[in-house]
This record gives structure tokens, C-alpha cells and sequence, in this order.
């Protein structure tokens, strides 16, 4: 018998799971390394909120240009530069020694970050059939939720043996590992891959040259108009998504007086309940569409159910003085939250797919800047109140909002067809 290979698109999409998984971990690290080095440097809850949210600025600025080099030079020297500049700026903050540096080596995390998730809607877009997209946005977003999931025990457990600065460098030196990796094996084009199969290449979008793309450019009016609302729902979902990044490991040891141990383990037990959301959410997404063929069904209507759902179980955070209770409500909130990721993240592809990169960096400066001001609301709110449940408070009121403000995205109709158009299949494929 021969050994069934393992097929060269599931590869990528291990790669990118990766990836994934190592930005959220060292974008979110610095939350469980916070109290550490929040009483070493003299930082209040208002200065550390800024940390949190420095990195968002470049995050923000570099998310709808990441997503044009993607679409007109492709992803695979564009995520290796990025992933150089993340690795270098998560060394440089184990070497922090006040909050200005601090601050300057997230900004430096954010360069480096802004673009990864634009970039690899663009390695997806080109790798993966339309009826696969939620799928492989679902499962890589999951990586990046289990990436906030594993992160708070394992800073623990490095701040505990080699100090928090320690697990900083330690985590650098894993990003720059996966950025080597992903340049020798990745390719913009998958049927120049030397491992790919013709059963593999059957089942993918054409691929649009660099020439082509030159000859194409990216009709900024009309897609920044057509993204708007994408954008503002994305906007009410990153609120949430920051908060949880930021202020949980927190929550848990300042709320409940849990030790960094348990309030690690804590968050770790919230977050798993994103990893799951984001891979069903893309599984029944692209199963609704498979059943349909219907967008607004396999999308919009996820987000609004999430959305929804995120919102109710957050409620009882309000009443709740029991700490296990409290990981329950916390964790079926975020599942909520993360199952709308996979819809979320194909809708890009759906509306805009020769745009897919610089459609997808429109949506993602929502979530940026809410990564720019959740936090650091959150961190002036509890050092005024001393009350961390009122944040929260936010999150239901947007939640809401963004459920309502779902119904206007209409993924059905592409960016170049007529108002009301929906899209057919034989034109999704392309």
C-alpha cells in the first residue's frame, strides 16, 4: 500500500492556522504578563490599557494597505516581511524597561501585525473553492482564539521559570521559526506549487497574474462604500473581542482574587469557548450555503444569531459573584461572539473575491479600532468605578446595534453587479 499524502492545500491551511495562533499569542500576551509588570514599572489600570492598545494604531493604519500589496503583489513576501517585524517587536518588549518603550514596541507589533489577516484572505482566496472559504476562515480564526487560549498558562508558567521578559523573547523566537517555514513552502500561485495535485487546482478560482492585477486596480469608492457596513458591524464585534483580550486574565485575579495560576487557567477556560465557535460557525456557514445557495442565509443571518446570543449570555455577569459561573456565562458569550467569525470573514471574498485582501483590510479596521479604544475605556472605567462588570455593559449595548446594523451587508449582491443582484454560482467560483 502507498502512504496517502497529505494534500499541499491542507498544508497551507495548517500554516496559516499557525500563524494565526502565534499573532493572537503574542498580541495578547502582554494581558497575563500585565500583572507582572504592571507593579514593577508603577503602572496604573488606565497606563496599562494604553499598552494593550498601542499596538492597535499601526494595526488599524496597515490593515487596508496590507490588503492591497496582497492583492497586487501576493501574499507569500508580504507575510514573510510582516512576520519578521512581529518577531523582532515581541523580542523587543521582553527588553522593556518603562512605559514608553513599552508602548514603542507594540506600536511596533502592531506594523507588523496589521497586515497578516488581509494577506492571508488573499492566500485563501487563491487556495481555497468559494464553498470552502468559511471553513478555512472559521478554523484559522479558531487558531488564533486557541492561540488566547494556551496563552495566559503558558506566560504563567515562562513568567514563573525565566521571568516575564524571558517569555517575551522565548515567543519571538517561535514567531520567526513559523515566518522561515511559511516562505520556503508557500506559494502565490498554487499551481506552480510543487506539490500540489491536479484534483486540488480542479477545484480553485482562476488565478489572476501580477499583470493582471496591475491592469485591475482596486476601485477604492465603490468597495469602501459596499464594505461601510461590514465594517461598522465588525466595529461592534471587535469591542468584545478586545475586552475579553485584554481585561480577562485581570478580571479574574482582581474580581474574584484568584492567583495568577488560577486566573491564567480562568481566561484559558473562557477562551476555549471562542476556539469552538470559530470552527462550527464556519462548518454550518459553508453547510448553509452548500444547502441554499444563499448568502444572506449562510452569512448575515449567523452574525445576527451570534450576535444575539453573545449579548444574552453576557447578562448575568451583571448579578454573578461566583467565579465558576462566571467562566461559564464568559465562555458561552464568546462562543457566541467567534461563531459569526467564519460568515464574517467569507463575506469579503463574497462581495469583493478579485478584491478579496483589500476588501477584507476594510473590514478589519473595524475590529482595529475598537482595538484602539475597548481597552483603554475599559482600563479608565474600572480604575473610576473599581466595578469590572460595567465594561461589559458596552459590549451588550454594541452587540445589539451590530445585530441590527447585520441586515444591511447583503453578501449576496457582488461589488460589480447591479443593486439587488445576487450572486450566481458560476460566478462565485471566479
Amino acid at each position: 500500500m502507498t502512504a496517502r499524502r497529505i494534500k499541499s492545500t491542507s498544508i497551507v491551511l495548517f500554516l496559516l492556522c499557525l500563524m494565526y495562533a502565534i499573532t493572537y499569542v503574542d498580541r495578547v500576551n502582554v494581558s497575563t504578563a500585565s500583572s507582572v509588570f504592571g507593579p514593577e514599572l508603577h503602572l496604573s489600570k488606565t497606563q496599562i490599557g494604553l499598552v494593550f492598545s498601542a499596538f492597535a494604531y499601526p494595526y488599524l493604519i496597515f490593515q487596508i494597505f496590507g490588503g492591497w500589496v496582497g492583492d497586487r503583489f501576493g501574499a507569500r513576501g508580504a507575510l514573510m516581511l510582516a512576520g519578521l517585524v512581529w518577531s523582532a517587536a515581541t523580542i523587543l518588549t521582553g527588553l522593556a524597561g518603562s512605559l514608553g518603550t513599552l508602548i514603542a514596541a507594540r506600536l511596533v507589533l502592531g506594523f507588523g501585525e496589521g497586515a497578516t489577516f488581509p494577506l492571508a484572505t488573499r492566500a485563501m482566496s487563491d487556495w481555497f473553492a468559494p464553498g470552502d472559504r468559511a471553513f478555512a476562515q472559521g478554523i484559522t480564526h479558531s487558531a488564533a482564539r486557541l492561540g488566547s487560549t494556551i496563552t495566559p498558562p503558558i506566560v504563567a508558567w515562562l513568567t514563573l521559570a525565566i521571568s516575564w521578559r524571558g517569555s517575551f523573547i522565548v515567543l519571538g523566537f517561535f514567531s520567526l521559526a513559523w515566518t522561515l517555514v511559511w516562505y520556503w513552502y508557500f506559494r502565490d500561485d498554487p499551481r506552480t506549487h510543487r506539490a500540489i495535485t491536479a484534483a486540488e487546482v480542479a477545484r480553485l478560482p482562476p488565478f489572476r497574474t501580477r499583470e493582471e492585477r496591475r491592469k485591475d486596480p482596486v476601485p477604492w469608492g465603490r468597495l469602501t462604500r459596499r464594505m461601510l457596513p461590514v465594517t461598522i458591524v465588525y466595529f461592534c464585534y471587535g469591542w468584545t473581542l478586545w475586552l475579553y483580550q485584554g481585561w480577562i486574565p485581570q478580571f479574574f485575579r482582581e474580581s474574584y482574587g484568584l492567583d495568577l495560576g488560577k486566573s491564567a487557567l480562568a481566561a484559558a477556560g473562557v477562551f476555549l469557548g471562542g476556539v469552538v465557535g470559530d470552527t462550527l460557525g464556519g462548518i454550518v456557514s459553508d453547510r448553509i450555503y452548500e444547502k441554499t445557495h444563499d448568502r444572506n442565509k449562510a452569512r448575515r443571518n449567523l452574525v445576527v444569531l451570534g450576535f444575539l446570543g453573545a449579548m444574552l449570555c453576557m447578562l448575568p455577569l451583571l448579578f454573578l459573584r461566583n467565579p465558576l459561573l462566571a467562566v461559564i456565562f464568559l465562555s458561552a458569550a464568546y462562543f457566541c461572539a467567534e461563531f459569526t467569525i467564519g460568515p464574517m470573514w467569507a463575506i469579503p471574498m463574497d462581495i469583493a473575491p478579485r478584491y478579496a485582501g483589500s476588501a477584507s483590510g476594510l473590514m478589519n479596521t473595524g475590529s482595529a479600532l475598537a482595538a484602539i479604544i475597548s481597552p483603554t475605556i475599559a482600563g479608565y472605567i474600572i480604575d473610576v468605578t473599581g466595578i469590572w462588570e460595567l465594561p461589559f455593559v458596552g459590549s451588550m449595548v454594541l452587540l445589539v446595534l451590530g445585530a441590527a446594523l447585520a441586515f444591511r451587508m447583503k453578501p449576496n449582491e457582488e461589488l460589480d453587479q447591479p443593486p439587488g443582484g445576487k450572486l450566481k454560482v458560476s460566478e462565485a467560483a471566479a
